[in-house]
């Protein structure tokens, strides 16, 4: 099983819409991002976890029946060394792929095992989905 970690934030910040709205308000830009994430996961049958960057006193989890699992770092770590613990730990069982812009959260997922993209190649690959979504919806209306 092929999972995607998302390094939240740095998504957020390469991602020109997203940062828009995070300048407004940071739970508008964190709240699009997980559903544009969950419809990916939708359209593609890959498990998407999106990691963020907490202000808790300890490190949290969620994830919704059919929605994409998120986790929520604390205070004293990061999203980063979230991802490194989950890459270490399952990559010789499952693909774990990262997507960060972050080159040195890049080179550490590698070397746990983990493969490793950018923002930008993600995005491709989102709008590729989307895309993908839209013809088979359009086919569905037609055959109708």
């Amino acid at each position: 099983m092929r999972y995607l970690l998302v390094d939240a934030h740095s998504v957020i910040f390469a991602w020109p819409e997203l940062h828009a709205l995070h300048r407004q308000r940071n739970a508008l830009a964190r709240g699009e991002l997980v559903k544009r994430l969950t419809s990916y996961q939708d359209a593609t049958g890959q498990k998407v976890v999106a990691v963020f960057d907490g202000k808790g006193t300890k490190s949290s989890e969620a994830s919704e029946a059919g929605g994409i699992q998120i986790f929520y770092s604390s205070a004293q770590h990061t999203a980063d060394s979230i991802i490194e613990r989950l890459v270490a730990k399952y990559a010789a069982e499952h693909e774990m792929m990262v997507v960060t812009n972050d080159a040195l959260e890049q080179q550490t997922v590698v070397t746990f095992g983990g493969i490793a993209i950018s923002v930008d190649t993600f995005l491709r690959w989102m709008e590729e989905a989307e895309r993908d979504i839209s013809r088979r919806l359009q086919k569905l209306r037609r055959t109708r």
